[in-house]
């Protein structure tokens, strides 16, 4: 059965070329979607072949409406590819993955979608980078949810309507809940999948990461909470209480009297606790740490829903 790629983007230069070349002689066809770009992501896709589909920038943009552009553009031009590999245009596939992935899924038919190991390029250039290796280093069978970079089974996609194109963060997860509650099931593959290159050079785009997530994680418990499987409410319910809850506490009670300060001592102990459970002490430190933006983000989702108003595209780069 074949594979086709769709490719999501926005000015990745030259990641994007070693994406689509990544790509070349392994899936046919290949769509790129792109928002916006400006330094001729369009040119260099069209060059190395590929079908482009330029969003329109005048409606929101979110990561769910390139994905279903792109599925829809499959569609339009006939391709009858069984699988799909999904990937952005800051990674790069690595060799084997699209066999590996693709006999899996001849393989497993109750198998919605198959991810492998997604690996930093650059873990050693920054704090941030490394940080994020570390984020993509997850157990391996079958779990609940894989991320954006992933192949899919294009009958399981069809079957449940593609990506839920409000979500500005979490599209990924959500979508593999709702497969997973029509009876589909969802496999991490020991496989070296693909190279990503997440480029993260200061604290705020650190920082801005953590509250999207945060908003991620407020928002997808305010659309499936109610659900079975509580879904994010563990994850919202931790931000808040770490985030917000702790520091507010404190400084709370230190109105009263100086000793509440102690309370602050929680993250440090939280810190040792994660320590404990086998996270690196530069990890440890910094999921405690980021519950402050996380917080944020789930604060900052409610505020706009309590306003009516939808929250534009959190970006960290």
């Amino acid at each position: 059965m074949s594979v086709a790629a769709v490719v999501i983007g926005r000015n990745e230069g030259d990641r994007l070329v070693r994406c689509l070349t990544s790509l070349v002689d392994e899936v046919s066809p290949i769509v790129y979607v792109d928002s916006g770009s400006t330094d001729g992501s369009v040119e260099a896709a069209k060059k190395l072949g590929a079908e482009v589909v330029a969003l329109d920038m005048s409606r929101p943009f979110t990561a769910a409406r390139a994905r279903n552009a792109g599925l829809a553009r499959l569609d339009d031009i006939g391709a009858d590819a069984a699988f799909i590999q999904l990937i952005d245009g800051d990674c790069e596939l690595r060799d084997g993955w699209i066999s590996a992935g693709r006999r899996f899924l001849e393989e497993n038919a109750d198998f919605a979608m198959v991810a492998g190991r997604l690996r930093e390029r650059f873990p050693d250039a920054t704090l941030w980078n490394g940080l994020a290796d570390a984020e993509w280093d997850t157990k391996t069978g079958e779990v609940t949810a894989v991320g954006g970079i992933a192949m899919l089974r294009r009958t399981a996609l069809a079957e449940e309507g593609g990506f839920r194109e409000d979500l500005i963060a979490g599209e990924e997860p959500e979508l593999c809940l709702r497969l997973r509650r029509r009876g589909w099931r969802i496999q991490r593959l020991s496989n070296e999948m693909a190279w990503h290159d997440i480029a993260m050079t200061k604290a705020t785009q650190w920082w801005k990461r953590c509250r999207r997530c945060g908003h991620a994680y407020a928002e997808g418990a305010a659309l499936h909470g109610s659900g079975p499987e509580r879904y994010r409410v563990r994850e919202t319910l931790r931000s808040l209480f770490w985030g917000s809850g702790v520091p507010l506490a404190a400084i709370l009670g230190a109105v009263f009297t100086p000793w509440a300060l102690l309370i602050l001592l929680s993250w440090p102990l939280q810190m040792l606790r994660l320590l404990f459970k086998g996270f690196s002490l530069q990890r440890s430190i910094f999921l405690t740490l980021g519950m402050v933006p996380e917080a944020q983000g789930v604060i900052g989702y409610h505020l706009s829903r309590l306003r009516g108003r939808r929250r534009s595209l959190i970006e960290y780069k």
